[in-house]
């Protein structure tokens, strides 16, 4: 039981969730804007450093088909990159369509796109995080 932290993985931004393995609850936390891999973790270790949390959990991004494309790869790379850093366990989470339900979550408390962007990767984080809350077989992985 305790923190979890998870990631949006994306080339240009990372949207953060935090969740409560207890309470299996997740909520938006930030979105890291850092064009170089140093600063990506540097950011992403003041965070670590912060909740200590005892899981990490990464967006598995695929086609609607469920089969593995690009992102695919370099999230992966991410999580492996995010287990040797901080010796934390990473689970992965499917993450078809996060984005979107995330645009429209966002709509729904009368966003429109424009003030719902800084906001869009750190929603779609929280919903990777709560779909790992609700799939209890992705949590061995």
């Amino acid at each position: 039981m305790g923190t979890v932290l998870a990631f949006d993985f994306g080339e240009k931004r990372i949207g953060v969730a935090t969740g409560e393995t207890l309470l299996a609850s997740a909520h938006p936390l930030t979105v890291i804007h850092a064009s170089s891999n140093d600063d990506r973790f540097a950011a992403i270790g003041k965070l670590v450093a912060e909740w200590q949390p005892e899981q990490l959990v990464v967006g598995r991004p695929t086609h609607a088909d469920g089969t593995p494309h690009e992102m695919t790869r370099l999230a992966a790379k991410f999580g492996e990159r995010l287990q040797r850093r901080f010796n934390l366990p990473v689970s992965y989470a499917d993450e078809r369509l996060t984005s979107h339900d995330a645009e429209a979550r966002l709509r729904e408390t009368g966003r429109n796109s424009k003030s719902a962007k800084p906001l869009l990767d750190a929603v779609a984080a929280q919903l990777i995080l709560q779909t790992w809350f609700e799939t209890p077989h992705e949590r061995s992985e």
